[in-house]
């Protein structure tokens, strides 16, 4: 049994089924696809195979893992072959890849036959007919002329969709040619050589599945997360990290004399400190990022995810984060920008600064004002142009005649200036600041700040509208307040002041005494209850059942010491009730 070739060929075949599942689910039915789907679902069977095969505890040969070998290489020429086709011109060469695919069918059945001749009763990695070998050795050369002519036939501008392709099956029949090389020069198969093929196998994988992705004529719509790969990516590197340190540990114990298992303690623990930092810093994911879609997606952003953490972010429900600085985190984090400032409209005004991000005080500008008619926001309403100011140093002719304020050149860490555009309206800007990890802006990028920005634009408008909407809210409940103030206090002074008016005549009378004394405690008990309202809202209004007639005559004494003097004059003797808040009545 041979745990490096169950682990090698295991992790191959894990590989090859993912890659498998992704090829399925997304194929439509061309021939091109079809080759590649069964190509790969080939491999797939081999490295199964191969991986039962390597933890048998048996010794001999396996004639179902030779079959799968032979037609995995037959499967991947058919589907070269099928590729090279359509890029060669010449009569000649088109009638000798029709020929090629006889002969390849023809060459594996022979092959096959010799392996199943020969291979009975011979030891596990033993292949004492130089034939078969001979015959292995064809389909590794068959395979890279193939690649070779690929490679030669596809225009320079194309190379960048399939060259990973050609770097993955490269590697599978490069490493086939050594290892049967190596069997033809000592008449054996070396079994180290054969279990690390399945190690080799595994790095072809993610290489076939990035060309599929780039090649979506050939029917195969293969979407591949950037943030799988990049966890993938993270994970590998770690454990090749970790296997590196091992190692050098390992040599540290062995050469470190009486301190050696002390030495290796200690390194081992600064390599971990050192690892997790790494995985835990956002500049390396940050540059990780942009090196992964620089070389290995055809756009440079997985639009569905960014849109979807885009509006995440906008509509966040953390309270301790003010809505306007939110604004500037989900456009900042598009092109990973550490902070930025959130400059809005105000008609009267001009554009304020609003909001900021990540921005401390030396990195402020000195006003906090820029004139609607200035010539960045005449620019930006214009031109609807994310400014880069690296390129406007660079080439400010592309600018035209864009000059920048004072306060922005004097501003440190600023890299973009991003419009926040309503309906061709320019409701504000954003100032972002410089990236973690160093990068070209492209159109792509450009793109995606624009319509990020409008978004914004519409965010930003309508927190203002609501804002303005809550004021005036607060200032009509104000004004139901002053007007309830107001009523209170008139009938209070009406009160008093009848009291006032009828002290000269009736100031002896003590009837008179006793209701004024009555009708200033009426009045004290009003002013606190109007007083403890004014303290909070004004309260529900208290709706019962209240005599109209009374209601008039009670009104009409409150203001008996006005002029005119108010005369009521009842046409009825019946008395009529209404339903009615008696505070605001009389």
């Amino acid at each position: 049994m041979s745990l490096l070739g169950v682990i090698g060929y295991g992790a191959t075949a894990v590989g090859w089924f993912i890659l498998f599942l992704l090829l399925l689910t997304s194929w439509r039915g061309r021939l091109q696809g079809g080759l590649l789907v069964t190509a790969v679902l080939i491999t797939l069977l081999w490295a199964l195979r191969a991986a039962m095969y390597a933890g048998a505890e048996v010794e001999g040969p396996d004639w179902l893992y030779q079959l799968l070998e032979i037609i995995r290489n037959v499967a991947w020429l058919a589907f070269l072959g099928t590729l090279l086709e359509p890029l060669v011109r010449e009569v000649w060469a088109n009638r000798w890849i029709q020929w090629f695919r006889v002969l390849l069918a023809g060459y594996a059945t022979v092959l096959f036959a010799i392996d199943l001749q020969f291979l009975w009763g011979s030891s596990q990695f033993e292949l004492p007919v130089d034939a078969s070998i001979l015959g292995h050795i064809g389909l590794a050369l068959f395979g890279l002329m193939l690649i070779e002519q690929l490679f030669r036939n596809t225009r320079p501008q194309r190379r960048w969709a399939t060259k990973f392709l050609y770097l993955g099956l490269g590697l599978l029949f490069a490493y086939d040619f050594f290892l049967y090389a190596d069997a033809l020069l000592f008449k054996r198969l070396d079994s180290v050589i054969w279990e690390a093929r399945g190690l080799v196998g595994a790095f072809a994988a993610p290489m076939i599945a990035v060309a599929a992705a780039r090649n979506l004529e050939w029917s195969m719509e293969v979407f591949i997360s950037r943030r799988v790969v990049l966890h993938s990516a993270t994970i590998f590197g770690a454990g090749i990290y970790l296997l590196t340190m091992a190692g050098a540990g390992y040599y540290v114990r062995t050469y470190g004399g009486a301190w050696g298992a002390a030495l290796q303690l200690a390194f081992l623990t600064g390599a971990g400190v050192l690892l997790a930092t790494l995985l835990f810093s956002g500049q390396v994911r940050a540059r990780a990022l942009v090196l992964m879609n620089k070389h290995f997606f055809n756009h440079k952003y997985d639009y569905r995810e960014e849109w979807l953490k885009f509006i995440n972010t906008l509509s966040a429900g953390d309270l301790s984060e003010p809505p306007r600085e939110r604004v500037i985190r989900a456009v900042a984090e598009i092109v990973h920008s550490t902070g930025g400032m959130l400059w809005v409209r105000r008609e009267s005004v001009g554009f304020v600064l609003m909001a900021r991000h990540n921005m401390h005080d030396r990195n402020e500008p000195v006003i906090s004002v820029e004139p609607v008619d200035s010539s960045l926001t005449f620019f930006l309403e214009k031109r609807q142009w994310v400014i880069e100011l690296d390129e406007y140093w660079r080439d400010p002719e592309l600018y035209e005649d864009l000059v920048l304020p004072d306060w922005l050149r004097e501003t440190r860490r600023i890299w973009l200036i991003v419009p926040l555009l309503l309906s061709d309206h320019l409701q504000g800007f954003l100032v972002l600041a410089e990236a973690r990890a160093p990068q070209q802006i492209n159109w792509e990028d450009r793109d995606l700040l624009k319509t990020a920005g409008r978004q914004a634009a519409s965010y930003v408008a309508l927190l203002e509208t609501s804002e303005a909407l809550s004021e005036a809210r607060q200032f009509e409940a104000f004004h139901r307040l002053s007007a309830y103030v107001v009523h209170d206090l008139k009938n209070i002074a009406a009160q008093l002041a009848l009291v006032v008016a009828n002290a000269v005549r009736h100031g002896k009378n003590p009837a008179f005494i006793e209701d004024a004394f009555q009708t200033v405690a009426n009045a004290t008990e009003r002013m606190n209850r109007l007083l403890a309202q004014l303290r909070k809202e004004p309260p529900a209004s208290v709706v019962r059942s209240m005599a109209l007639k009374a209601a008039v005559k009670r009104a009409v004494e409150a203001r008996t010491a006005q002029r005119p003097v108010p005369i009521a004059r009842l046409a009825t003797d019946d008395e009529p009730w209404v339903q009615v808040d008696p505070e605001r009545l009389v």
